[in-house]
């Protein structure tokens, strides 16, 4: 079994820093990455090999054991004893297991919304024996542990909608960059912060691991008319003077239709009226609607004539 350098894989010193070690990871990550290489066996191995160099070379510990077990496997080594009879017990750490070192942030902005480490499993004898595993009789433990399946990382992705969007319920479309395609519906009734789920399609599981999730979190665009209150819309609309006096009828713009809405006399500036059902769906009961809430805001009259103007010094007078 021979010793694997894992500076030499990562093309890094030995006193490299933890942020060179990342960096390194990172490039040679996407170079060998299996879903930008398809089919090529090389790079899918390359791509092991450096994940357990990074494995081992971003974990503190880890790090430590390593450099100082290197210098004694290759003293040994000088000395004419065989690697697979070297004294491992000093070195060796029950239980052994893999602690992914990059965060699914990290992995986005390394392979875009390729997901998850792919092949990234099936650390070599070398690791297994250094890091997992207790002594078996007779000798060192050459065998592996048994490694447990884990469930890939979910992912959230942010998506744009409209007000009309939100509420009649929309789709979209979202590709990868290996040119998968996935089919987002998106509910009637979603607010800003809502979150869409769509299973399976999150980041890869590891060593045959059910698929992470991924998240659509919505965000509402602003809209011109319209403000959102729950499931309640809410507008403004100008209001004569005179209607606003006498009475009147004026027509309002909704979410998907036009009203009619009577104005009754001496109707204060600001007063707010409700039309039930002319809101937004709930998202969980889309069969419940909201209402539109409707403020008056009153316009007064502008380049009045002569006449006008006497007219109004004469109500005035008058009250």
């Amino acid at each position: 079994m021979d010793y694997k350098d894992y500076y030499k894989t990562l093309g890094v010193d030995r006193n490299a820093s933890q942020d060179d070690i990342k960096k390194a990871f990172r490039k040679l990550a996407r170079q060998y990455h299996p879903d930008m290489n398809k089919g090529d066996k090389g790079a899918e191995e390359k791509f092991k090999e450096v994940n357990e160099a990074n494995e081992v070379l971003s974990d503190p510990d880890k790090r430590q054991k390593y450099d100082q077990f290197g210098s004694h496997w290759q003293q040994y080594g000088r000395a004419g004893g065989r690697p697979e009879d070297f004294n491992w017990n000093p070195w060796q750490q029950a239980g052994g297991g893999y602690s992914q070192q990059v965060s699914q942030e990290e992995l986005e902005q390394m392979f875009g919304n390729l997901g998850g480490m792919g092949g990234a499993g099936g650390f070599s004898d070398f690791f297994e024996t250094l890091f997992g595993g207790a002594g078996r009789r007779g000798g060192p433990n050459f065998g592996r542990q048994p490694m447990r399946r884990q469930r890939g990382q979910d992912a959230e992705h942010s998506v744009d909608i409209t007000l009309e969007e939100a509420y009649q319920g929309t789709q979209r479309v979202l590709q990868w960059e290996d040119g998968r395609k996935i089919e987002a519906k998106i509910p009637p009734g979603v607010k800003t912060g809502s979150k869409v789920r769509l299973r399976g399609q999150g980041g890869r599981g590891a060593r045959g691991g059910q698929a992470g999730d991924l998240f659509l979190k919505v965000k509402i665009l602003p809209h011109p008319l319209f403000e959102r209150d729950g499931d309640n819309l809410r507008t403004s609309i100008p209001v004569g003077l005179y209607d606003a006096l006498l009475g009147g009828e004026i027509e309002v713009t909704g979410i998907d239709r036009r009203v009619k809405l009577k104005i009754p006399p001496e109707t204060d500036n600001g007063r707010t009226f409700r039309l039930r059902g002319l809101g937004m769906p709930n998202m969980r009961n889309p069969q419940n609607i909201g209402d539109l809430l409707v403020k008056v805001e009153i316009q007064l009259p502008i380049n009045l004539t002569k006449d006008e103007k006497q007219r109004f010094h004469e109500l005035r007078r008058l009250r």
